[in-house]
C-alpha cells in the first residue's frame, strides 16, 4: 500500500505544463517490459490494444476481470507507476463505479483514463451525469486509501472529424474540464484534438493538465510542450505497429520459406 501511495504521487508529480511526461501505450507484461527498458518514466494501458491483444474489440468487450488481472500482471513485472485506460468504469451508476475503481486499485495501478462517452453508443454522458461519476470514482480512490490520478477524458473531438472542430466544441470541453475538476478528477484528456491554438487555449483555461494523443496530424512533442501540454500519449498506435510489422515479418517468412 505505502509503495503505491508513493508511485501515485511520484506518477502526479510527472505532469508539468509545458514538460509533459511521454506516455508510450503498452498492452500486456511483455510491451510494458519493452518500453520500461527504452526509459519510460511511467507505463500506461491503452484499452484498444489491451482488448484486441486478447481476442476482444474495444469498448468494454474484453471482460473487466480479464483486464485487471492483465494490470496486475503489468503492475508486477515494472517497477514503475501504471495507469489503467478503465474506459467506462465499467458501469453506468455511481455506486458500480466506485466499487468497480477500488477493485482495479487491488491490481496496484495508480491512475486511470475515465471517459465521458456512454460505452456502446455514440453519446456522451451529461456534465452533470459525468461530474457525479467522476465525483464516485475520486470516493472511490479515497476509500482504497490511494491518491490515484483520474485523467478524466472528453471523446468531443474524437467523435468529430478535426476539420469539423469548432469554438464552440471547445467550449464545452472547457466547461467540463471545470467540472470534472470540480469533482476530483487529476487531468484532463482530449483525445483527436490538434488543432494548435485550440490546444493552447483549452490548457490556458484549466489548471489541470491537459493529456493530448500523438495520433497522425498532432503537433510534435516540442510544440505541444510550448502550448503547455503536460501528458502525451500514444493511445492504440504503437500496438498498430508492431501489428502491421509483424504482418510484414510473417509474409516475408512465408514467401522465402
Amino acid at each position: 500500500m505505502t509503495n503505491q501511495t508513493t508511485q501515485a504521487e511520484a506518477f502526479a508529480a510527472l505532469h508539468k505544463k509545458g514538460e509533459p511526461v511521454i506516455l508510450y501505450n503498452i498492452w500486456d507484461a511483455g510491451s510494458a517490459g519493452a518500453v520500461r527498458d527504452a526509459g519510460a518514466k511511467a507505463i500506461a494501458t491503452g484499452s484498444a490494444p489491451v482488448a484486441m491483444a486478447q481476442g476482444f474489440g474495444d469498448g468494454q468487450n474484453i471482460p473487466m476481470e480479464t483486464a485487471l488481472d492483465n494490470a496486475r500482471r503489468i503492475v508486477a513485472a515494472v517497477d514503475l507507476p501504471v495507469t489503467l485506460d478503465f474506459e467506462g468504469a465499467y458501469a453506468e451508476d455511481v455506486l458500480g463505479v466506485a466499487a468497480n475503481v477500488q477493485r482495479a486499485l487491488e491490481t496496484g495501478v495508480v491512475g486511470f483514463n475515465f471517459e465521458d462517452q456512454i460505452v456502446g453508443t455514440s453519446d456522451l454522458y451529461a456534465i452533470e451525469t459525468q461530474e457525479a461519476r467522476v465525483s464516485a470514482m475520486r470516493e472511490g480512490c479515497d476509500a482504497a486509501g490511494i491518491p490515484a490520478f483520474i485523467n478524466a477524458r472528453t471523446d468531443i473531438f474524437l467523435k468529430a472529424k478535426p476539420e469539423t472542430h469548432s469554438d464552440a466544441m471547445l467550449d464545452e470541453a472547457i466547461a467540463r474540464a471545470k467540472a470534472y475538476a470540480d469533482a476530483g478528477a487529476s487531468g484532463f484528456f482530449a483525445p483527436g484534438l490538434k488543432d494548435e491554438a485550440m490546444i493552447a487555449r483549452l490548457c490556458e483555461s484549466t489548471a489541470l493538465p491537459v493529456n493530448i494523443i500523438a495520433l497522425p496530424g498532432t503537433p510534435d512533442t516540442a510544440t505541444l510542450a510550448g502550448l503547455g501540454v503536460a501528458r502525451i500519449s500514444h493511445g492504440p498506435v504503437p500496438y498498430r505497429q508492431m501489428l502491421g510489422w509483424l504482418q510484414e515479418q510473417a509474409k516475408l517468412a512465408f514467401q522465402t520459406g
